[in-house]
């Protein structure tokens, strides 16, 4: 999500994280990584997962596409969203578009039915920390790593397993230290290149006009699924995914 955003989504966000956080400071973190699907290996339950081991990515922000130069990567970010979330997805399905979901921590414990849903689909899982705090880049290493190594143990629960393969900042509030942190535990720092500002309410016609000027920019196109009124993200997409195929692009997952 971009840092510019209203911080009252914020603001609920971290007062309904305050009480995890703290209890989960001190607690060890699983990590093991998924498979191209975002599947564990070897099983589906949290401690399944919690024996993987973790193969380190690149910690440089991630822009490009696996589907090659002429991919498309579209995000969802701060979800899920019990509301909107369903709505993303059936889209998603009718269009046969693959996508990755920035998860907020706090959003994957509330409702772990629509994480594993994502997963069901063939989407991939993006750790998005426990409560979207934009001013992540100046505050002490020991508050990044809380915050994203507590919303990584969330997700793995809420998702019976399934590991986040990528870590988006909130804001893009990037850190060397967050980085390099999500890397080693094998989540591939998430970037985008055209930014729809579906979270300022634009009206659909203005988003899906971004998304056609923008898109030469990079092929990582960010949405929202959650953090407020989402019908115009969903009809934004209804008509920018024809659209983008008929232009000669593919849908895929982002680099890691």
């Amino acid at each position: 999500m971009a840092k510019h955003k209203g911080r009252a989504w914020h603001s609920r966000l971290l007062a309904a994280a305050l009480g995890v956080t703290a209890l989960a400071a001190a607690t060890s973190v699983w990590t093991a990584q998924a498979d191209t699907t975002g599947q564990p290996k070897g099983g589906d339950s949290s401690a399944a997962a919690e024996e993987q081991p973790v193969k380190k990515v690149a910690a440089e922000i991630a822009h490009a596409s696996e589907a090659g130069p002429r991919g498309v990567n579209i995000t969802i970010d701060d979800g899920p969203d019990p509301v909107w979330t369903p709505q993303v997805l059936r889209l998603l399905k009718d269009e046969g578009v693959k996508a990755t979901f920035c998860m907020v921590g706090t959003q994957a414990k509330a409702y772990p039915d629509l994480v594993k849903k994502v997963v069901a689909d063939g989407h991939r899982l993006c750790n998005h920390t426990v409560s979207h705090d934009t001013t992540m880049d100046t505050k002490s290493e020991a508050y990044q790593s809380q915050q994203i190594l507590d919303a990584e143990r969330m997700i793995i629960e809420a998702s019976g397993g399934v590991r986040s393969q990528y870590y988006r900042a909130p804001g893009g509030a990037f850190t060397p230290y967050s980085r390099h942190l999500a890397a080693s535990h094998g989540m591939r720092p998430l970037g985008w290149n055209v930014d729809t500002k579906d979270f300022e309410h634009p009206g659909a016609d203005t988003m899906v006009a971004t998304v056609k000027r923008e898109i030469s920019n990079g092929p990582t196109v960010l949405f929202h699924d959650a953090g407020g009124e989402r019908s115009e993200t969903v009809e934004a997409l209804r008509e920018v995914l024809p659209w983008l195929r008929e232009q000669g692009y593919s849908f895929g997952f982002p680099v890691r």
